[in-house]
C-alpha cells in the first residue's frame, strides 16, 4: 500500500508539473493578460492558494514543536517530516503569492526599500527569517544523520556528503549538542510561526473597506484552521512517507484525536463570526454570506468544505473507524482538501460584494464584474506549484534518512 501511494504522487507531482509549465509559460509570456480576475476582484485563486499553503507550514511548524519543544515522544516519529512539510508547503506559498504580483522582479524591493510601516513589509521579512529558521534547524536535525550516510557508497551517499557541509561528529556528545541547538530554534520559531499566520489573519480584518473580512477573531480562525490543516496534511504524508502505516499507523491515529478537537473548534469559531455577522446585519457582511451559501459556487462551501472537508471527517474520526491508520490518514487528506475550500471563501466573497452598488452594471468592461472563476492559466500555474509539492515531498523521502538511521532528538 505504502508503495502504490507513494507511485500516486510521483506520477501526480510528474503530470502537475507538467500542466504548470504551460501556465508559467503563460505568465512569464503575458503576464496577467490571461487571469479572469479584474478591477473589482483583484485577488483570485493565487492568493487562496497562498492562505492554504502558509496555513499548512505554519501547522507543521507548531505540531513539530511539540516534539522539538514540549518533548512529546508520541510525535517523534513524524516531527522531521512535519519540519520538512513545513519547509515545502512554505516554498509553495511564497510561489504562488509571487506569481499574483504584478511585477515579479519587483519582489525584493521590500528588502532594498524597506518600509517599517508597512504590515505587508514585516510578513516578508518574517517568511524570510522562518525560513532561515526551519531550514537551519532540519539541518541540526539531520546532521549526525547525514555525516553518517555520507560514508557508504553510491549516489545518495554523496548527496549527503554535500549536505552535511563538512560536518564529521557523530558522538554522543555532538548529538546532545544538537538537541539543544533544535530546542532553542524550535522555541524561537513557535512565535514567529504563529506572528506571521496570526499576522495573515490580522492582514485581512484590519481592512475595514472589506466588512467580511473586518473581523478581530481573524488571526485566531487563522491560528486554528493552520494547525488543523497542517496536522492533517501531515497524517496523510506519515501515512506515505518516512515509514509510513508500518512505522506511524499509531501516531497517525493519535495525531486525527488532536486534529479532530482542532477541526470542531474552527468550526464553532467560524459558524460563531457568521452568526454576528449575520445577526448584525451589516450589509457588506451579509451579502459576503449569502454569496457563500447561495451565490453561484454554493458547492464550494456546501459540498467542498462542509461535506467532503469536514462532515465526512468528522464522522471518521470521532467514531471506531478513526482508530484505524488508513482511515485516519483519509479523512486527514479530506481535511486538507476541504480547507482549499475554506480559503477560497475568505479571499472571493467578500472582494466580489460591491463597495460601489450598481458599479459594475454602469461600466460596460469585462474587467469590472463581481462575476470570478479561475481561467485555465490559473488553475495550470497552481497545479505546477502543486506539482512542485508533491515532488519535493517524493525527494524528500530519498534524501531524508531512513527511519532505522535515525538518531532520536528527544531525551528519554
Amino acid at each position: 500500500m505504502d508503495i502504490w501511494l507513494k507511485r500516486v504522487f510521483w506520477a501526480g507531482g510528474g503530470l502537475f508539473f507538467a500542466i504548470g509549465i504551460f501556465g508559467w509559460f503563460d505568465r512569464l509570456s503575458n503576464g496577467h493578460l490571461n487571469t479572469d480576475y479584474g478591477s473589482v476582484i483583484p485577488w483570485g485563486l493565487w492568493v487562496a492558494a497562498y492562505v492554504f499553503f502558509i496555513g499548512l507550514s505554519a501547522g507543521s511548524f507548531l505540531i513539530s514543536s511539540l516534539v522539538y519543544v514540549f518533548g512529546v515522544k508520541r510525535f517523534e516519529s513524524i516531527g522531521r517530516i512535519a519540519l520538512f512539510q513545513a519547509l515545502v508547503t512554505l516554498t509553495l506559498a511564497l510561489l504562488s503569492i509571487w506569481v499574483d504580483l504584478g511585477h515579479m522582479s519587483r519582489a525584493f524591493n521590500v528588502f532594498a526599500y524597506p518600509n517599517f510601516k508597512s504590515p505587508m513589509a514585516w510578513m516578508i521579512w518574517l517568511y524570510t527569517a522562518y525560513f532561515a529558521l526551519v531550514a537551519v534547524e532540519l539541518w541540526f536535525l539531520l546532521r549526525r544523520d547525514l555525516v553518517v550516510g555520507a560514508r557508504a557508497s553510491g549516489v545518495r551517499a554523496k548527496v549527503y556528503k554535500v549536505l552535511s557541509l563538512g560536518a564529521k561528529a557523530t558522538s554522543d556528545e555532538s548529538v546532545n549538542r544538537d538537541r539543544k541547538i533544535v530546542k532553542v530554534l524550535a522555541t524561537v520559531g513557535v512565535p514567529v510561526a504563529i506572528m506571521f499566520h496570526g499576522g495573515v489573519g490580522a492582514l485581512f480584518g484590519v481592512v475595514a473597506a472589506r466588512p467580511g473580512w473586518n473581523s478581530g477573531l481573524f488571526p485566531i480562525l487563522f491560528l486554528l484552521s493552520a494547525l488543523a490543516s497542517g496536522g492533517a496534511l501531515l497524517m496523510l504524508v506519515s501515512a506515505i512517507f518516512q515509514g509510513g502505516y508500518h512505522r506511524n499507523s499509531e501516531t497517525i491515529v493519535a495525531l486525527g484525536r488532536l486534529v479532530l478537537g482542532l477541526l470542531v473548534l474552527d468550526v464553532i469559531f467560524q459558524a460563531s463570526e457568521w452568526l454576528v455577522s449575520g445577526y448584525g446585519n451589516v450589509p457588506g457582511h451579509v451579502e459576503g454570506l449569502k454569496l457563500i451559501f447561495s451565490g453561484p459556487y454554493w458547492w464550494v462551501f456546501w459540498v467542498w468544505q462542509l461535506l467532503l472537508g469536514t462532515a465526512i471527517p468528522i464522522v471518521i474520526l470521532a467514531t471506531k473507524r478513526g482508530h484505524s491508520a488508513r482511515w485516519a490518514a483519509a479523512a486527514g487528506g479530506l481535511i486538507a482538501v476541504g480547507f482549499i475550500g475554506v480559503r477560497l471563501n475568505i479571499v472571493i466573497p467578500a472582494l466580489a460584494t460591491e463597495e460601489v452598488v450598481g458599479l459594475t452594471s454602469a461600466v460596460d468592461n469585462p474587467r469590472i464584474t463581481t462575476d470570478y472563476f479561475p481561467s485555465v492559466m490559473e488553475w495550470a500555474v497552481t497545479l505546477g506549484i502543486v506539482g512542485l509539492g508533491l515532488l519535493m515531498f517524493g525527494l524528500g523521502e530519498y534524501l531524508l534518512p531512513n527511519s532505522s538511521e535515525e538518531v532520536s532528538h528527544v531525551p528519554a
